[in-house]
């Protein structure tokens, strides 16, 4: 299976949802480990890059990012 490709900024769907209900994370810090964001509450959680890629079921890229 190909590893999900997604950078600082991205919004990555995740299979399960957060407790608030949503599904929705953008990246805020990439590394050995990702620390994620949700977009509804703004809880932040740091995953290793094999747990969030087993995670992912979507990556939608930053609007008006440049940086890819």
């Amino acid at each position: 299976m190909p590893q999900p490709t997604y950078h600082l900024g991205d919004v990555v769907v995740l299979r399960k949802a957060h407790p608030c209900g949503c599904d929705r994370w953008t990246v805020i810090r990439m590394g050995a480990d990702v620390r994620i964001k949700c977009n509804r509450c703004g809880h932040r959680v740091m995953l290793s890059r094999n747990e969030l890629n087993r995670a992912i079921r979507k990556v939608e890229t930053a609007v008006g990012s440049d940086l890819h």
